[in-house]
């Protein structure tokens, strides 16, 4: 699930998700997500920081109070990069934090990591 207020955003972001074999549910703020997560429950969350409503935060500190949903793995994706907000991001239970615009191949390579299964009887958390 791609979450951002920007519709640009989450367009092209979707597009390459989908260009890669994944489908893409997209909203537009955290209000949204949480309607659409009721729906149908994503893999992953893509999250913006700054949106109407409900920004990224919290959202992420909704999603992780709640046990049926603290399992799915966010990665925010902002502007806001410095270390504040990274670390706020972090505290809350983000998998990852990545700033804008992203490196397609480390967005790539971030989500291969996140949503791959990991292998029986390895619990040093390598794959």
């Amino acid at each position: 699930m791609v979450v951002d207020d920007s519709i640009t955003v989450r367009r092209v972001t979707a597009r390459l998700l989908e260009q890669h074999a994944m489908t893409a549910m997209t909203a537009r703020d955290g209000v949204e997500a949480l309607q659409k997560i009721q729906e149908q429950m994503p893999d992953l969350i893509l999250l913006d920081v700054e949106m109407p409503r409900m920004d990224g935060f919290e959202l992420l500190a909704n999603l992780k109070s709640t046990a049926a949903l603290q399992v799915i793995p966010v990665v925010m994706i902002t502007s806001r990069t410095g270390d504040k907000h990274r670390n706020r991001a972090l505290d809350l239970g983000a998998a990852a934090y990545l700033g804008k615009p992203y490196q397609e191949a480390e967005l790539l390579e971030t989500i291969g990591h996140l949503t791959q299964p990991q292998r029986v009887g390895q619990a040093d958390g390598s794959f």
